[in-house]
């Protein structure tokens, strides 16, 4: 990451190395030992090294390198955890297991004794040359107990969920759209009719279209009503699944070109439709050309409108001329700071806050998502230090990178355990629709939830990370579920994280190949060319990768085929995310092997009643999140446990859970 977080990484190592499952193992403790000595030396120079990293490229350089050796110390501390765990499985499970021990007998326990011996001796030589060079930094010695305290805001967490939208102040740009949408159709008015809504990032152009779709006027006026974002690039095929999907909720993952021509011509036929095609910037007019005459079989009087950053772009689709989305009138933007940072009338109270507020707002430029972010984030504090801090930062002077300076000196103001947990976020796609259980289980597989309570329910502490990030204006568009809630992250915040977390997370789609040296996050757009073309280049870069993200089908038997293939490089990979149409006929042994693989989230088709035994390798599964389709039910389906798995391994093994839902049924 652009922002190293060697301290929370350095105290997560010293609490393994204090725990009975690698302390005893394997013969290594004088190894484990002396790497803990090193590790408590450098530890007590971190907070002052990450507090100035953003002023001293020499120190945030020195920093990088050494989050690199420290999660390679992390995954040898995970491959003797799992060894261990495991083998206290062969021991207590008797001729019940052979297929287990099985396993075991083709790894020696000396020969793993070794190999990890060196892998340590390894890691002790570079932390020795790392730590070597911070004298010449003049870092202040600070002495932490390594607890992890989780520090709430709570004014701001009695605020209700309530969206800012940015909307203040918009009210007649609104109806001027609206005007134009409902106009009745004339003779010479093109077919179909695109309006398109120009402005730069962050002026609310999504939330003022989700008004005027949302408006009844609007409601009444059309007979069927569609959205899609194509943030994440105008291919034509997946633009026309979205516009389906919006219209009839199915997917239509199977359908090729043809059929899914076929298949909007006929929901569009005749009908008088409005079509919102939200954030598009790619500025390749073919794909443009090849949805325009399917859109062109509604009824006239059908509408669409664009919204986009790029003019170029509303050249391409308009069909009249575009709407403009102008800044925000000063007096507006005030008023929805201080609606944002004060409760009701509390202004008054703190009027040394307001003046500070004013130059703050001023800094803003007249962007409503800059005016929202600075304002959550300054809510509750009333200390007029925190405040200037914000006005009087560089952040603000900084050359233009097309991120909102506002925008990172919001991040800053995150304490680290949240900016951790958001920038590991950059992994998903855009408008990804995030479910908070399912994030803080991303989250815990990859050790960002802490807590200085050991009674405390981990699962809880990291929805409270999710509330505090959804308040702060970082996540957005929240909806409360039954049992869950769903939020998205706006665009630009997407960029910020992409950005800060460049250096670790590699972003794979047709136009980028590239794989970083140093990547433990995999996002995967565009998978067609990926199994074939990108991973057999790198095979040693997928060693070291934690967690991959793939927000496209594994569409065809070879790319699926090449993907279980490469599953056997991911030696240490803790969580994986499949598209739900990513559907496989037999379940992925190899699967199996990922030894530290916390969190898995894909679909097969059982074609037989054969459960994999999976637990056989998986030793620190806690959450399977396999959706199954089968055509018969296994036999051995049994109150909701596999009937393979005894209890008494499932508590060796630190299985949480394995729920392989069938239909209603769990095996």
């Amino acid at each position: 990451m652009a922002e190293a977080f060697a301290t929370d990484t350095t105290k997560s190592l010293l609490r393994k190395l204090g725990s009975s499952a690698v302390r005893s193992a394997w013969g290594l403790e004088a190894d484990l030992s002396s790497l803990e000595e090193r590790l408590s030396a450098i530890n007590t120079v971190l907070s002052d090294a990450e507090k100035i990293q953003s002023k001293n490229d020499s120190i945030r350089l020195w920093l990088h390198d050494l989050i690199e050796v420290l999660y390679d110390a992390e995954d040898a501390l995970d491959e003797i955890e799992c060894e261990t765990l495991r083998r206290k499985v062969v021991k207590t499970t008797g001729s019940t297991s052979r297929k287990v021990r099985r396993f075991f007998s083709s790894s020696s326990m000396i020969a793993f004794r070794l190999r990890m011996g060196h892998k340590i001796k390894n890691i002790m030589e570079r932390l020795a040359e790392i730590s070597s060079l911070k004298s010449n930094f003049n870092l202040n010695e600070q002495t932490n107990d390594g607890s992890h305290v989780l520090h709430e805001e709570k004014e701001i967490l009695y605020r209700s969920f309530e969206s800012f939208s940015g909307l203040i102040g918009r009210d007649d740009e609104k109806e001027r759209i609206i005007n134009i949408l409902v106009e009745p159709f004339r003779d010479g008015d093109a077919h179909p009719f695109v309006l398109p809504m120009v402005g730069m990032g962050g002026l609310g152009k999504t939330a003022l279209a989700k008004s005027v779709y949302d408006d009844e006027t609007v409601n009444n006026h059309f007979e069927l009503k569609m959205v899609a974002c194509v943030s994440d690039g105008f291919a034509f095929k997946k633009v026309t699944q979205k516009i389906i999907k919006s219209a009839t909720g199915e997917t239509c993952v199977d359908l090729d070109e043809g059929e899914l021509n076929r298949k909007l011509e006929t929901i569009l036929n005749g009908r008088k439709y409005l079509l919102v095609l939200d954030d598009l910037w790619n500025e390749d007019a073919q794909q443009w050309l090849l949805l325009k005459p399917l859109l062109s079989k509604g009824a006239f009087g059908s509408k669409i409108l664009v919204t986009t950053r790029s003019e170029h772009v509303a050249v391409i689709v308009g069909t009249v001329a575009a709407h403009n989305l102008s800044l925000l009138g000063q007096e507006h933007c005030l008023s929805l700071f201080y609606s944002c940072a004060f409760k009701e009338r509390q202004g008054e109270l703190y009027p040394h806050l307001v003046q500070i507020g004013n130059d703050i707002v001023e800094k803003c430029k007249q962007i409503p998502l800059a005016v929202i972010n600075l304002g959550t984030q300054l809510c509750g504090k009333i200390d007029d230090q925190e405040w200037k801090t914000v006005r009087d930062s560089e952040k603000w002077e900084e050359k233009e990178d097309g991120i909102l300076p506002a925008l990172k000196i919001s991040y800053q103001l995150l304490p680290n355990h949240l900016k951790r947990c958001f920038l590991y976020c950059s992994i998903f796609p855009k408008d990804y629709q995030f479910i908070d259980l399912i994030l803080v289980q991303f989250w815990m597989a990859h050790g960002l939830i802490k807590s200085s309570n050991p009674n405390e329910n981990l699962e809880d502490v990291g929805l409270r990370y999710v509330h505090e990030l959804i308040l702060k204006c970082f996540f957005q568009d929240y909806v409360g579920l039954t049992f869950s809630a769903s939020f998205k992250m706006h665009d630009l915040m997407h960029d910020l994280a992409s950005s800060l977390a460049r250096n670790e997370c590699s972003i794979i789609s047709s136009q980028n190949h590239q794989i970083s040296k140093t990547s433990r996050h995999l996002s995967v757009l565009d998978s067609n060319s990926l199994f074939d073309q990108t991973l057999p280049k790198y095979p040693h870069k997928l060693h070291h990768v934690r967690s991959i993200v793939f927000a496209t089908s594994l569409e065809g038997l070879g790319c699926k085929a090449g993907f279980e293939k490469c599953l056997s490089e991911f030696k240490h990979l803790r969580s994986l995310e499949l598209m739900d149409d990513s559907e496989f006929e037999a379940f992925p042994e190899r699967v199996g092997a990922l030894k530290t693989l916390e969190i898995s989230q894909f679909r097969w088709e059982c074609k037989n009643e054969k459960t994999p035994k999976i637990y056989l390798q998986i030793t620190k599964l806690a959450s399977y999140g396999c959706r199954c389709r089968i055509r018969r039910a296994p036999q051995r389906c049994s109150n909701g446990t596999p009937s393979t798995l005894p209890e008494k391994e499932q508590d060796e093994l630190s299985l949480k859970s394995l729920p392989l839902v069938i239909r209603g049924l769990t095996i």
